[in-house]
């Protein structure tokens, strides 16, 4: 008996999680199991509203464009539904006959997902829930990598080596440049920065962790060390870090903002960082915050990222389709020597709410710098090679 599919998005949008919602659409559409392909306007929180829409009826250019396009196309949200709420969306997918549900996020999308399969089971109705993976952060568990994390990862490398051109040019002006990444709990964002650097010039020349306490202190001297080697410096920080006190640096430590989740947002550190260092050292600071831009930029996605969240949202469906339910699709790395990812899946109760945090071996002894391990683990991920910019020698010429 044919079967209705929806599928939403849910959390940060990214570069890479409507190639996802290709692949949903496209093994969808191969397959006779399948009559109604729904998509939830605004994840979870729209179908509470009744605003759902027919993928069937999408041009097949558009649904093809979606593979190349960034943001997330049916809309997301940060919502968390509290049982009445689990309730009525379990009696709106009854209504639309809906026994495939899949839903694009990340741990807080994992929860919900998670609660949703459960209570369709204790309520007797047949309903196939699977999660795909969908996080710049790179920190749900069970997965090798997370789709969205190699684009940003490629973002994020390519700016901080064209932020280092751009201070060692300025550095008799503003020699030091701090700059901050996303990545509330885990270092994987702010260590991807590291991918493009060749030499000792290269930046960045500093990167600390969220998982590793930071001194302002042993911050500042870490600053002068490189500023004295070099004449200049660029740090990479995550939006949240905190001192060996447990508090975060910032100016306040107070938060600006709590989501639904619980997740408390607090001012930048790389402000807060960057008046410490003009503060103390005497040198000007400035600070970069790319903000959305590092997950949104589709110019420079990685080609493998891309290809692997079409490839999540195809399996998805077919998990669903041989009866798996309340899992998520993870990508598993082969052992081959050359870099190769099938996907597998992972129980979503498991996977809600939990953070993988980076290894201590792909840090360095400092806390400050990532390894030779890491670069190994993620360089696969970023797609093509990266560019190499020149330095002149700089042979001078005597004047007098």
């Amino acid at each position: 008996m044919p079967k209705n599919l929806i599928v939403g998005q849910s959390g940060g949008c990214t570069a890479v999680i409507n190639a996802t919602l290709a692949g949903v659409v496209d093994e969808a559409l191969g397959e006779s199991g399948i009559d109604g392909i729904y998509g939830m306007l605004n994840g979870v929180q729209g179908l509470l509203e009744g605003q759902v829409v027919d993928l069937r009826a999408e041009a097949a250019a558009t649904l093809t464009g979606l593979r190349s396009t960034p943001s997330a196309a049916l809309g997301s949200c940060r919502f968390k539904p509290d049982p009445e709420q689990l309730e009525r969306l379990l009696a709106l997918l009854r209504r639309l006959e809906v026994r495939c549900f899949l839903y694009a996020g990340g741990n807080d999308s994992a929860d919900t997902s998670a609660r949703l399969e459960r209570l369709a089971r204790e309520r007797g109705y047949e309903l196939f829930v699977i999660g795909l993976p969908k996080t710049i952060d790179n920190d749900l568990p069970f997965t090798d990598h997370c789709p969205g994390y190699g684009s940003v990862a490629r973002y994020l490398a390519i700016s901080a080596l064209e932020a280092g051109l751009d201070t060692e040019a300025m550095h008799r002006f503003d020699p030091v440049k701090i700059i901050e990444v996303m990545g509330r709990d885990a270092g994987w964002l702010a260590a991807s920065s590291a991918l493009g650097k060749r030499t000792d010039e290269d930046a960045p020349h500093l990167i600390y962790f969220p998982e590793h306490r930071l001194a302002v202190d042993r911050f500042v001297e870490d600053v002068q060390g490189v500023y004295d080697r070099l004449g200049y410096v660029v740090a990479v920080v995550p939006e949240r870090i905190t001192d060996p006190s447990g508090n975060v640096v910032a100016r306040s430590t107070e938060p600006t903002f709590v989501d639904a989740f619980g997740h408390a947002y607090f001012d930048s550190p790389a402000a807060y960082l960057a008046q410490e260092v003009s503060g103390r050292l005497g040198l000007r600071a400035r600070f970069d915050k790319p903000g959305t831009l590092q997950r949104m930029s589709i110019s420079l996605a990685s080609r493998t990222d891309l290809d692997e969240a079409y490839m999540a949202g195809r399996a998805g469906v077919r998990d669903a389709l041989t009866g798996e339910s309340g899992s998520m699709v993870t990508l598993v790395r082969e052992p081959d020597p050359e870099y190769r990812c099938t996907t597998g899946l992972a129980p979503l109760a498991e996977v809600a709410n939990n953070v993988k945090l980076m290894p201590r071996e792909f840090v360095n002894a400092e806390a400050n710098f990532v390894t030779e391990a890491f670069v190994k683990y993620a360089t696969p991920l970023i797609g093509d090679p990266l560019p190499r910019y020149a330095r002149l020698a700089k042979h001078t010429v005597p004047i007098e």
